[in-house]
C-alpha cells in the first residue's frame, strides 16, 4: 500500500530534510516515527528537499507499507513519536501511480523578510530581518523579470546537480504586510537555492543598491559570480507542491495572518 502523507515543520534544529549520517534531519525523524507505527522499516519520499533552517508549510512526502493501520491510527500514531517540531497534517492512501517528487507539477515557496530597524525575537529563526526600509513597488518591478521560462544559472548555487537550469516560474508577487514583506513565487521546479538567490537579489534592489533591471541583467548574465548574496535560510518556507486532480492530494488555504 502507498500513502502520502502532508507535513509541516520548523526548520530551525534541523540540517534540512535529507536524511545524513552526521546530522538531525526531518526525513530521519518522519522515517523513525512511520516505522515504529507500521512495525517494519520505512522510506520517505518528499516533493521537495529543504536546505538546514527552512520550514515548511504543507510537504508532501510518500512511503509504500504492508502494515494495515486506519488513517486516524497513521496520523495519530505517527505524531505521538514526533518531535514537536514536526507534525503530520493529513495521512492519505493512494494509487501506486502517486510519486511525491516526480509527480508534483509545481510548487510553491513563501519568503518573509520583516524590516524593522531592530530585531524581534518574537520572529527569532521564522523571518529573516532586515534594518533597512525596503522600496516594494522596486522590488515587485524586479520581480517581474523572473515570471516566464529562463536559464536561471544565474540564481543556482555551485554544487547544485540539477540537470538543466531552465526553469519556468508561474508568479512571483512581492506584497507588504505591515513591517513584513513577502515574496510567494511558484514554478514548475526549483534549483538549489534558487529562491534564497532570487530574494538577495530584491532585497539589494529594494535597499537602492541596484536598479530594479539589475535582476533582469543579472538572469541574462547565466553567470552565478554576477548575482547577489544569498539571502538566509530564516524567512523561506516550503508552502506545498500541486499534483494532478486524480489524486485528491488536499490543497492548503494559505494564512490570511500578517504573513
Amino acid at each position: 500500500m502507498r500513502i502520502a502523507i502532508g507535513i509541516e515543520y520548523s526548520g530551525v534544529p534541523f540540517a534540512g530534510w535529507q536524511r545524513q549520517g552526521h546530522a538531525y534531519t526531518i526525513q530521519q525523524v518522519i522515517e523513525e516515527a512511520l516505522s515504529k507505527v507500521a512495525d517494519h522499516p520505512v522510506s520517505a519520499v518528499a516533493a521537495g528537499r529543504t536546505d538546514a533552517g527552512v520550514h515548511a508549510m504543507q510537504q508532501v512526502a510518500h512511503f509504500d507499507t504492508s502494515a494495515e493501520r486506519q488513517t486516524r491510527s497513521w496520523l495519530l500514531g505517527v505524531n505521538s513519536n514526533l518531535p514537536s517540531d514536526v507534525a503530520l497534517r493529513w495521512v492519505l492512501p493512494v494509487s501506486d501511480e502517486f510519486h511525491a517528487r516526480f509527480r508534483a507539477m509545481r510548487r510553491r515557496y513563501r519568503y518573509v523578510i520583516h524590516c524593522r530597524l531592530t530585531h524581534s525575537p518574537l520572529y527569532l529563526n521564522r523571518v529573516t530581518w532586515v534594518h533597512h526600509e525596503l522600496d516594494v513597488a522596486r522590488m515587485a518591478l524586479a520581480a517581474t523579470y523572473f515570471v516566464g521560462t529562463h536559464d536561471f544559472s544565474s540564481y543556482r548555487a555551485q554544487e547544485c546537480q540539477a540537470k538543466s537550469p531552465v526553469k519556468t516560474v508561474h508568479e512571483l508577487r512581492v506584497e507588504r504586510r505591515g513591517e513584513f514583506i513577502v515574496l510567494d513565487i511558484e514554478a514548475d521546479g526549483f534549483l538549489h537555492h534558487m529562491v534564497r538567490n532570487i530574494a538577495g537579489v530584491l532585497i539589494a534592489i529594494g535597499m537602492g543598491k541596484e536598479p530594479p533591471e539589475w535582476a533582469k541583467a543579472v538572469l541574462e548574465a547565466r553567470n552565478r559570480a554576477l548575482g547577489g548574496v544569498t539571502a538566509r535560510p530564516e524567512g523561506l518556507y516550503f508552502v506545498q507542491p500541486t499534483y494532478p486532480d486524480e489524486f485528491n492530494i488536499p490543497r492548503l488555504t494559505l494564512p490570511t495572518g500578517v504573513w
